[in-house]
């Protein structure tokens, strides 16, 4: 298998787009199981956290902790290989992709159909973080209560 890569071969997809697929495909089998399901995808969050380069890991954290206190009704679990946060339905609301998930210069904090964010006819529903702070904090806290309510 060749190096990962963020380019696109002929085939359409990268090979850390390939990879990020494989991972889906393997949580989508995982998810099928019953019991400890939302134990396990806490520890599945927490175990894509700690793999993550320490400036990632930091912003990641904040993240995990500041939506789990805000919208305590979401379950972590993995998305693509990213930590995510799904309703009740088990759809993803929010999630967040480091920026070394595919080599990205910012990691993102986005927001998928379930969330409650539509304004009009256009509407952002990705965020680049950079840094986190009391700014950026309140903004993802104003976020995440608009995408669950």
């Amino acid at each position: 298998m060749p190096a990962k890569t963020t380019q696109t071969d002929a085939g359409g997809f990268s090979a850390d787009e390939r990879a990020a697929m494989k991972e889906r495909a393997a949580e989508l089998l995982a998810e099928g199981k019953k019991g400890a399901k939302k134990a396990d995808g806490l520890q599945a969050v927490l175990d894509r956290i700690a793999t993550m380069a320490p400036a990632d890991r930091a912003l990641a954290e904040r993240v995990h902790v500041t939506v789990t206190s805000i919208a305590p009704q979401l379950s972590p679990k993995t998305w693509y290989g990213m930590p995510a946060y799904a309703n009740e339905d088990g759809k993803v609301v929010v999630f967040f992709q480091d920026s070394g998930k595919f080599g990205y210069r910012y990691s993102t904090l986005g927001f998928q159909d379930a969330a409650q964010l539509d304004d009009g006819d256009l509407w952002p529903v990705a965020y680049a973080v950079a840094q986190w702070g009391p700014a950026v904090e309140k903004r993802v806290v104003e976020l995440v209560e608009a995408a669950t309510s």
